[in-house]
C-alpha cells in the first residue's frame, strides 16, 4: 500500500477514562503523535474524581488539538462516554482509545490509508494485549489481519464476529451517524460486542490491514482489574451471555444470518472455553450458578448451531452442559477447554460400541472422532517434570483414543520450551514413542533447566505419525505423590536454581525458573507486592 506524503486532518481520536490519572496523558499523546491527520483528541472524562480532569485540562492548555468534555454523573461503563465522543467528534473519521492503552506509532497513517484508498466505511487493523509489567504481547485475532484485504459486506468473511473490539478500527463518522450506531448506555460490560454487532449489521465496506494500530494493556496486577479480567464474579458471565444474546439476535434481524450463526460459534469457541478453563477455581456456589445460567442460555441454540463439528471443543462443551443438570466432570472439561483442546481419558463406548462423552450419557455421541484424520483429534499427552541435582527427566505419556492412534503409528515426540513472555523457543529436541501398557506410549528425555534460564517456560510438543503428519499439542500436567513440587537443584552456572513445576489454568504443564541470588530475590519482591496488595 503506498503511503500518501500528507493526510489532511481526518480522524477524531475518542479518549474515554475514568479514576485513571497514571495512565490518560499518555493515551492521549499517543494519539496525537500519530502526526497531523489526527484533527483533534476528544477527552471525554466520565467524572472522575482523582484528577484526571485537571491532568487534561493542564493538556488542552499546552495542545490546541486536545478537546475535553467532563460528562456531568459517572455512567459506570464505557459505552455512554464513547457515545459522548460519536456526538462531539467534527472529522470525516473517528476512533476510540481507552485511557490506558496506547495507539502505536502509523496507526491512524495505516487505516486511513486503507479507508481513503479503498473508499471503505471501516478500516480494521492488529491489535496486540501486552501483558505488564513483563511486556509479553499477544496478538488479537491474528488470522482475520494477516494480509491486506477489502470485503464489500462483512458477510465474506464471517470470522469478522471474533474480532468484537472496537478500538483497532477506524469509522467513518457519518457512516455511524447514518445509522444510528451506538454503544449500549450505562453500566453494559461487553458493551462492544454490541456496537460490533451493529457495525457488521449495517454491512460496511470493510479494509483489513496487517499493520500494529492498537496496544492492549493487560495490567493483572491492577488494584482494579478491568471488566475483561474481573471473572471472578458470577455477574460478569452474565453480562457477557447477554452481550453475546444481543449481538445475535441484531445479526439475525438486520438479516446476516450466517453472520449470526458464526456469532454463536464464537461463543462456544471463545467465550465458553475461556469461563471453562476457570471453572474450577471457583467455589461450589458459583460453579452451580454459572452451570444453570450456561444451560439456559445454550438452552436457545437450535439443531443447526450445533450440526457443524458436533465434536469441535466448545460444542463438546456446550453439549456436555446441556446434557448434564449439574456440573460435572470439571477436569476433563477444563483440558477439552485448553488450546488445543485435550480430551482426556477414559474413552466410553456405548453398548453398540459408538464412542460417547461417558458411561451415564450415551446420548452424547463421540462418533466423528472414527473418521477425522488423526492429526486433527485432541490427543491427551500427560507429562511429569521431575528436578534431580544430576538429571532432571520429562516422562511424557501419549494416550491411544477409539484406536485411531495405534492405527497411525505414533512415531515421536517433538519437544520444545517456549519463554512465556518472550515465546523464545529452547531446547528443541526429539523423543521416541514407546508402546506401553494400558494403550499408551511413552517417552522420555533430559532437561537442561540452566540452559533455559529464568522466567517461565511453557512446554509445547508435536506428536509425529508414520505418515510424516503431525498433531501439535500441550501436556497434562500429572498430579500425584512428588510431582508439582517446588525443589532446589544445584547448578555449575547459577549456583542454584529454584525449580517450580505446575499446572496452567488449563491444566498444561509449565515450570518456574529462578536462577542463583538474584533470581530468588526477585520471586521474594513478587510475593511482597502481592502480600501488600
Amino acid at each position: 500500500m503506498h503511503p500518501l506524503p500528507h493526510h489532511s486532518p481526518h480522524v477524531s481520536v475518542v479518549v474515554i477514562g475514568y479514576n485513571d490519572a497514571a495512565h490518560i496523558t499518555h493515551a492521549v499523546r499517543s494519539a496525537l503523535a500519530q502526526g497531523p491527520a489526527v484533527r483533534e483528541v476528544v477527552a471525554v472524562d466520565d467524572c472522575s474524581t482523582d484528577g484526571t480532569h485537571d491532568m487534561l485540562t493542564r493538556l488542552a492548555g499546552t495542545e490546541p488539538r486536545v478537546r475535553v468534555i467532563r460528562r456531568e454523573t459517572n455512567s459506570g461503563g464505557c459505552g455512554s462516554p464513547r457515545n459522548t465522543g460519536i456526538d462531539a467528534v467534527t472529522s470525516p473519521y473517528v476512533m476510540f482509545l481507552d485511557s490506558d492503552d496506547v495507539l502505536p506509532p502509523g496507526a491512524v497513517h495505516a487505516l486511513l490509508t486503507a479507508a481513503e484508498e479503498e473508499q471503505a466505511e471501516v478500516a480494521g487493523g492488529l491489535c496486540v494485549r501486552r501483558e505488564l509489567p513483563s511486556g509479553r504481547e499477544v496478538p488479537w485475532q491474528e488470522d482475520l489481519y494477516g494480509e491486506s484485504a477489502v470485503l464489500d459486506r462483512p458477510a465474506r468473511q464471517p470470522r469478522l464476529v471474533y474480532d468484537t473490539l472496537c478500538v483497532n478500527k477506524l469509522y467513518r463518522t457519518d457512516f455511524l451517524r447514518e445509522h444510528a450506531i451506538r454503544f449500549p448506555e450505562g453500566r453494559f460490560p461487553y458493551e462492544d460486542f454490541v456496537f460490533t454487532a451493529r457495525v457488521l449489521a449495517a454491512s460496511p465496506r470493510m479494509a483489513l490491514v496487517p499493520d500494529r494500530v492498537y496496544v492492549w494493556h493487560v495490567r493483572r496486577s491492577a488494584d482494579q482489574l478491568s471488566i475483561s479480567l474481573d471473572r471472578a464474579d458470577i455477574g460478569n458471565w452474565r453480562a457477557r451471555t447477554e452481550a453475546s444474546r444481543q449481538a445475535y439476535e441484531i445479526l439475525l434481524n438486520a438479516g446476516q444470518k450466517e453472520l449470526s450463526r458464526a456469532a454463536r460459534a464464537k461463543f462456544l469457541d471463545h467465550e465458553l472455553r475461556m469461563y471453562v478453563r476457570e471453572l474450577g477455581l471457583r467455589d461450589a456456589g458459583y460453579r452451580s450458578a454459572w452451570w444453570a445460567h450456561t444451560r439456559e442460555y445454550l438452552g436457545e441454540y437450535d439443531a443447526a448451531d450445533w450440526a457443524a463439528g458436533p465434536t469441535a471443543p466448545g460444542r463438546l462443551l456446550g453439549r456436555v452442559v446441556l446434557a448434564s443438570p449439574k456440573p460435572r466432570d470439571l477436569p476433563r472439561l477444563k483440558e477439552l477447554a485448553a488450546r488445543p483442546a485435550r480430551l482426556c481419558p477414559p474413552y466410553a463406548r456405548d453398548a453398540d460400541g459408538t464412542p460417547v462423552w461417558a458411561d451415564d450419557l450415551p446420548q452424547l455421541t463421540l462418533e466423528p472422532y472414527l473418521t477425522r484424520p488423526v492429526h486433527q483429534l485432541p490427543l491427551a499427552v500427560d507429562a511429569a517434570l521431575r528436578p534431580h541435582a544430576r538429571a532432571t527427566r520429562l516422562r511424557l505419556r501419549l494416550h491411544e483414543m477409539y484406536g485411531r492412534v495405534a492405527a497411525a503409528g505414533p512415531e515421536a515426540l517433538e519437544i520444545e520450551w517456549r519463554h512465556r513472555d518472550t515465546n523464545r523457543p529452547a531446547q528443541h529436541t526429539t523423543a521416541s514413542l514407546r508402546s506401553s501398557a494400558g494403550d499408551t506410549w511413552t517417552a522420555e528425555t533430559v532437561v537442561d533447566l540452566a540452559a533455559l534460564g529464568d522466567g517461565t517456560w511453557d512446554l509445547r510438543l508435536r506428536v509425529r505419525f508414520a505418515d510424516g503428519t503431525g498433531r501439535e499439542v500441550t501436556a497434562h500436567a500429572r498430579t500425584g505423590a512428588g510431582l508439582l513440587r517446588r525443589g532446589v537443584v544445584p547448578s555449575l552456572r547459577y549456583g542454584v536454581l529454584l525449580v517450580q513445576p505446575y499446572a496452567t489454568h488449563s491444566g498444561a504443564l509449565a515450570v518456574r525458573l529462578a536462577t542463583g541470588p538474584r533470581g530468588f530475590a526477585a520471586i521474594l519482591r513478587r510475593r511482597l507486592r502481592r502480600l501488600k496488595r
